[in-house]
């Protein structure tokens, strides 16, 4: 198959057949699962314990973890792990870490419980979330460095439905738990489907060692600082020497690419999730407190949810084929923003499940369209020199305004209600519609050159 002629059914059939990328759909239900019990379903938890709207909203905070995993990416990209990674290998090592320390976490959490101490449940918490964001970092360069060019968009899709399955499963699943069981019973049956991403990472084969680009591409100046650092101690030599490749030229290409107009696109990536973002701590409470059960939850706001999901983001996929990223992009930022005001309408309804039906679809059709349109831009955003370490900065921030945000969702709900609050999360969106009409007014600059 080549890069430039479109693959014949029996290609195609033959890339899912690859057995790393029919492993990364367990792998990515293993990166899937941790997001939500750590989020929306722990805040459900939180609600029915009778824990404050503002504590629960405190919680939201332990999601930062995934938005400066950048910080400590280098690390695990170099750092060996004793013992573990001279059996297994440095990418399969790291993410069995960090799957053993979600499995840790969640273990926890179901011994302890909000009634065992919100303290403790907050640490354990965050051990999951600091654990799931170094497994995603070692998926995302064991992805990168397992197969060839090719089959990267193969394995992207065996990733992303392998997700949405586990937040299935983590949402959906583990809400019809704790209704028929208990809270406790349902995290322990999270915590034994974390079984199914350990034995993955024992089975699949560490991918071969490959001097990358980016190793290529830092050499220069990283030679460069250690001709000029002779006086320096060696420790401290080769350092700053690791920190300059590993750190400093991700950074410095792309400001090198996008001029003094990078910090528009940073900020833009900063904002655009930040509607959506702030309303989501809320939402399973506000669920509860409309009168809707658990049951009513999981079957329309999870189950019927995934699958709206899955079909804004195939609407999207199709509009961006047709009209390029940057109309996707606006049309589901604008449709974020409104459906946050479709929730401040039915907070003054009395409880409908038809009305329910109809906000969920809404949202889900909205989020699936602007995500996979962000996903899409942010793609176009990156050297492949760098890709792991840039995605990784964008990835970070385009979550962390939100999660920091969506930490006060709880006072203003205890403060106004949650009609002023949906309508406050509508209002935060405008920025990013702004900013995405900034950036397809320059997109048109640069076409006509």
């Amino acid at each position: 198959m080549t890069a430039h002629a479109e693959p014949s059914w029996r290609e195609v059939f033959k890339i899912y057949s690859n057995r790393r990328v029919i492993s990364m759909v367990f792998l990515g239900f293993s990166a899937g699962l941790p997001y939500l019990l750590v989020f929306s379903t722990l805040t459900a938890w939180l609600t029915e314990a009778g824990v404050s709207r503002t504590t629960t909203g405190f919680f939201a905070w332990v999601g930062i973890t995934y938005s400066v995993k950048v910080f400590w990416a280098p690390v695990i990209d170099r750092l060996r792990i004793p013992w573990l990674t001279r059996r297994l290998g440095k990418r399969r090592s790291w993410i069995l870490a960090g799957q053993l320390g979600i499995a840790f976490g969640l273990l926890g959490i179901a011994l302890v419980g909000p009634e065992g101490g919100l303290t403790t449940v907050a640490l354990l918490a965050l051990l999951v979330a600091f654990s799931s964001a170094t497994q995603d970092i070692a998926i995302d360069a064991y992805r990168i460095e397992a197969v060839q060019i090719d089959y990267q968009g193969a394995m992207s899709a065996a990733y992303i439905f392998g997700y949405r399955v586990a937040l299935l499963a983590a949402g959906a699943g583990a809400l019809y738990v704790a209704e028929y069981y208990s809270w406790p019973v349902s995290y322990m049956t999270m915590f034994a489907l974390m079984a199914i991403g350990v034995l993955t990472v024992l089975l699949i084969q560490e991918p071969d060692l490959i001097e990358s680009a980016t190793v290529a591409s830092q050499e220069g100046r990283v030679i460069e600082f250690l001709a000029r650092s002779q006086h320096l101690p060696e420790w401290l030599r080769q350092l700053q020497a690791w920190m300059i490749g590993a750190v400093i030229c991700p950074f410095t290409d792309f400001f090198k690419r996008n001029g003094r107009f990078a910090l528009v696109i940073l900020l833009f990536i900063a904002l655009f999730r930040l509607s959506d973002i702030t309303m989501g701590i809320m939402a399973n409470p506000f669920y509860l407190d409309l009168g809707f059960s658990k049951a009513d939850i999981a079957k329309y706001a999870k189950l019927f949810g995934f699958f709206m999901t899955i079909a804004g983001a195939a609407l999207c996929g199709v509009l961006v084929v047709r009209w390029g990223v940057y109309r996707p992009l606006l049309i589901g930022a604008v449709a974020v923003a409104l459906t946050n005001l479709l929730f401040a309408l039915l907070a003054t309804l009395e409880p409908d499940i038809v009305w329910l039906a109809v906000v969920i679809s809404a949202d889900n059709i909205s989020g699936g369209m602007a995500s996979t349109a962000f996903v899409a831009y942010l793609s176009s955003l990156t050297n492949r020199a760098y890709t792991a370490t840039q995605y990784a900065l964008f990835s970070s921030l385009m979550t962390l305004p939100g999660k920091f945000i969506s930490g006060f969702s709880g006072v203003i709900v205890d403060s106004y209600g949650y009609l002023y609050f949906f309508v406050f999360a509508a209002t935060v969106g405008i920025p990013a519609i702004l900013l995405v009409i900034v950036l397809m007014v320059r997109q048109k600059r640069l076409a006509k050159g």
